[in-house]
């Protein structure tokens, strides 16, 4: 069995790694709004912090009733409890990664976590 998982999302709006990488600490999308769509729903999490990075495009995030101008190379933490809802500009589609992981669960990262041979 391998110890890797390869999947290829290509150009479908949105796409949900967890089923296709089987992820079992994480769930990743990747999502593509059109300009002038924007998500159809606000929403929370119970447990889970949201890291959203903007690959390509603008457009902007409610947070909480703020309204925040994003753009490519944008990277956001967004707690739990937060409500938010992203749209893409009137002018752009905006294409961002979604990774969803439970707030406060990282034990170690990058040198504590990595055993070099």
């Amino acid at each position: 069995m391998s110890n890797y998982t390869k999947t290829n999302i290509g150009n479908e709006g949105r796409a949900e790694l967890h089923e296709a990488l089987s992820l079992t600490g994480a769930e990743v999308s990747i999502n593509t709004l059109p300009a002038g769509a924007g998500v159809p729903f606000v929403h929370s999490h119970k447990n889970n912090e949201e890291i959203y990075g903007i690959i390509a495009g603008k457009g902007t995030a409610v947070i909480d009733d703020e309204t925040i101008e994003v753009t490519a190379g944008d990277w956001l933490k967004i707690s739990p409890v937060a409500k938010r809802q992203f749209s893409a500009a009137s002018d752009s589609e905006i294409t961002y990664v979604c990774i969803q992981v439970k707030e406060n669960s990282l034990g170690g990262f990058t040198a504590d976590d990595a055993v070099i041979y």
